[in-house]
């Protein structure tokens, strides 16, 4: 039988790890290409032989996604994988309008086709949307595992940005751990706040190799999802965070729908400064979706170490940078912080970005007079550190969830902003996961 041609559409997450699983050992398929998006420097490189298996001794190539029609003909490719996460289900139907009319099979792939089960128990956090507040979530929930005597490690969705073969299995344990793997910014925003809270956490591209690693040190496994992708790891408890500042989100992005229809527990976070009717929809839409899950209303406090050092001035706000890009946020935890404590003026950064930050502007007009904290790699570092320099402010308010000050150079003084998950009312995450897991 003739293997069945296949390219997988991804952004150096998803796309792997549908690969591993599924088609790396698989004689009836053969997966020609992957294409990329999203992700700055992905493109142009290819999937190693190293972790390609036997099938692909040359590797597999990756191109940019706006090949990917020519792609189809190229390669006469009989099945396109669609493997990426936090897009519109427009969008994703145009996509496959693309692929059908290209003359190739258009696949999504479920559960039951990309899902690894573990011998240890696993908690999933997912979400609707990036920057919904799946990290304070997993912290808080790592906290009450931990304070139930179990040891936990922390798997995060993959951010695979550098050499794809040493990247294959991670773990972090320490700061020098984050600079001797070379992180990008966008790591180190999810890894240091677990490695302050003591909670071990790995990463990487091949996400069985890692799960069996982890089993082998901890007690329970905590999946740390990534923009709103679903869990990689058949999950005992699945968690999902929803966000009241994007109301009618949980119906319309893809796979987040797929998350809601998963949860066994909603977390509707930020309700303190969202709309009422906003946390009312999305409550609605949540039980209208999944009756059957408990519904959690939480809060993100925000913490600053001088509020006053705010007061009256001007003011650059830097945050997340997938919150601004692709997650369509607007503004985040620093632009409410610099409001709250009483800014003078928050200082619009467009005209004095530079280099990689100025074609993020471009590229997402949306981010308005906010600063996306981006660093795939060290060009871009260095033109976000270019960036905060070159703008005329009083004070920097970082809230992206690491010391910038560690990463890069900045010629003013910087307030950081902090938040992490309050519950409100009962039950709360602690009476659910001591219902789940008996304390040892």
């Amino acid at each position: 039988m003739t293997p069945i041609k296949t390219l997988i559409m991804g952004a150096a997450g998803r796309d792997f790890h549908n690969f591993n699983v599924f088609y790396r050992d698989n004689k009836d398929y053969e997966v020609v290409a992957f294409t990329a998006t999203q992700i700055p420097n992905i493109e142009g490189r290819k999937y190693p032989a190293e972790l390609a298996g036997s099938l692909y001794p040359a590797g597999i190539p990756i191109y940019p996604e706006s090949e990917l029609v020519d792609l189809i003909k190229k390669f006469k490719v009989d099945q396109v994988v669609f493997a990426y996460s936090d897009v519109p289900h427009e969008v994703v139907m145009h996509k496959a309008s693309t692929v059908l009319a290209a003359g190739a099979d258009f696949r999504l792939m479920g559960v039951n086709s990309t899902q690894v089960k573990s011998v240890k128990p696993v908690v999933s956090v997912c979400a609707v949307r990036t920057g919904s507040g799946k990290s304070q979530t997993t912290r808080r929930v790592s906290t009450i595992l931990r304070d139930l005597g179990y040891k936990v490690a922390a798997i995060r969705h993959p951010m695979p940005y550098g050499d794809l073969v040493k990247q294959k299995v991670q773990r972090f344990a320490t700061y020098a751990d984050l600079d001797k793997h070379e992180c990008t910014i966008e790591e180190r925003e999810e890894y240091e706040p677990h490695i302050d809270n003591g909670v071990i956490v790995y990463a990487g591209v091949d996400y069985e190799a890692i799960l069996r690693e982890a089993e082998k040190e901890v007690d329970i496994i905590l999946w740390d999802g990534g923009n709103n992708d679903f869990s990689f790891y058949q999950s005992d408890l699945s968690i999902v965070v929803a966000d009241p500042h994007r109301a009618g989100h949980e119906y319309k992005y893809h796979p987040g729908e797929t998350n809601v229809r998963l949860a066994d527990v909603f977390v509707i976070n930020k309700v303190d400064t969202a709309e009422p009717g906003d946390v009312i929809a999305v409550r609605n839409t949540l039980h209208e979706l999944n009756p059957g899950a408990i519904i959690i209303e939480g809060a993100s406090p925000l913490f600053v170490d001088d509020h006053d050092a705010i007061r009256g001035k001007r003011v650059l706000v830097v945050e997340d940078g997938p919150t601004l890009t692709h997650g369509e946020m607007a503004y985040g935890a620093g632009w409410v912080a610099a409001k709250r404590f009483g800014a003078g003026e928050i200082v619009d950064p467009r005209s004095c970005a530079v280099g990689t930050i100025h074609e993020t502007f471009v590229k997402y007009p949306k981010t308005g007079n906010i600063l996306p904290a981006m660093g795939y790699g060290d060009k871009m570092i260095k033109d976000l550190e270019d960036t905060i320099n070159k703008i005329d402010v009083d004070l920097v308010i970082s809230a992206t969830p690491i010391d910038l000050n560690r990463i890069i150079k900045v010629n003013k003084p910087m307030q950081r902003v902090r938040y992490e998950l309050q519950e409100i009312g009962k039950p709360d995450l602690e009476d659910i996961l001591k219902g789940k897991f008996s304390k040892k």
